[in-house]
């Protein structure tokens, strides 16, 4: 049995592992889950949720994602403390406070079994109308968002949380949302080189563990392909960041994609191109892209040389971060929320908030 399984990342239905699910998870070596508001009722029951989940690995835990960036974007809410937008937190001026803020996020989700984070926001919001990056984004140049990079993904990463640099090449002058649309970018290349790229380096730079591949229509580095599927766009992240660790894309199923590729096609273009792991909501579209994986390895559409190097590169991942999973202890997940760190950090926010010095 190969384990392809281990290239994807998919949602899952409720509040509870369903046998479907487990079967899945269990028998196709899922790669890992990414959890979202519906699947999310208190601290102890995602504990309980995430234990399930990792009790079907098979040799390295799973990856347990989430977005939880702080402000809008926050999947959990009861007892989680709730941080503001990082466009506030960057008003603080003060790459330790923002440092601070991701340990402690980072500790609470840890807490509950969570080992991924989709974050830091890496766009720089270059247009004041773009709605879906809006303020969460720490800035509008790229001096302002590089300012914060290193403390975000060194707060998360020296607390228990694996970090992902976001949305690459960058989504902060689109008007048009990937969600629903393909958003086109008129950006030059040597624009992008001297503004959108350096967040993504320092990401790199500070050893961010992921970097996720955005849909975008760039024409500067591909006037074809949407860069999620685009050869193009994967060496243009792999050359100008000198990033060697796990690309993922955004969600497969979001329109940008889903109105102009099947699920299958797009599953295999993606790691075609230079994905390493495809990221979907629905578990029934990871079960239909693993499937055409399956066969396109068979019919060496996909070359096996290029799935085994990716498999390689999400197994050191696991291999250095999450060799060994120890079960969450439930009674004690309390004493992780509400903390002295976390009243301090929001008592400071508000206060500047307040126009009080901090």
């Amino acid at each position: 049995m190969d384990n392809y399984g281990q290239l994807i990342i998919s949602g899952l239905k409720g509040t509870s592992l369903t046998a479907e699910e487990s079967h899945f998870i269990k028998n196709e070596k899922l790669g890992g889950v990414i959890l979202f508001a519906h699947n999310f009722e208190d601290p102890a029951q995602l504990a309980e949720l995430v234990n399930n989940i990792q009790k079907l690995r098979d040799e390295y835990p799973l990856f347990i994602a989430v977005d939880q960036e702080g402000g809008r974007v926050m999947r959990f809410k009861k007892h989680f403390t709730q941080f503001p937008s990082m466009m506030d937190a960057a008003r603080m001026d003060s790459p330790k406070l923002v440092f601070e803020l991701h340990q402690i996020m980072a500790k609470e989700l840890a807490a509950c079994g969570i080992n991924l984070s989709f974050s830091p926001v890496c766009d720089i919001l270059t247009n004041p109308e773009n709605k879906v990056i809006g303020d969460r984004a720490y800035g509008s140049d790229a001096e302002t968002v590089e300012k914060y990079i290193s403390a975000a993904i060194r707060g998360l990463q020296t607390s228990g949380l694996l970090s992902c640099a976001k949305h690459f090449p960058g989504h902060g002058g689109t008007t048009q949302d990937s969600h629903f649309e393909l958003p086109l970018v008129k950006t030059s290349a040597e624009e992008l080189r001297q503004r959108e790229m350096i967040p993504f380096i320092k990401a790199s730079k500070s050893r961010v563990e992921f970097m996720m591949m955005a849909h975008l229509m760039v024409d500067a580095i591909d006037d074809k392909l949407p860069t999620s599927l685009s050869p193009k766009a994967y060496e243009f992240l792999r050359q100008e960041t000198k990033f060697n660790k796990v690309v993922i894309t955004d969600e497969m199923e979001m329109k940008a994609i889903a109105d102009k590729f099947s699920i299958e096609d797009a599953a295999v273009m993606a790691l075609n191109a230079g994905a390493d792991m495809l990221l979907y909501r629905f578990m029934e579209d990871a079960e239909k892209a693993l499937a055409a994986i399956r066969e396109a390895a068979k019919k060496r559409t996909i070359k096996k040389e290029a799935l085994i190097e990716k498999l390689q590169r999400i197994e050191r991942c696991k291999k250095e971060n999450l060799a060994t999973y120890n079960p969450i202890y439930i009674p004690k997940i309390s004493e992780s929320f509400g903390t002295t760190e976390a009243k301090k950090f929001m008592d400071q926010y508000q206060s500047f908030q307040s126009g009080k010095v901090v």
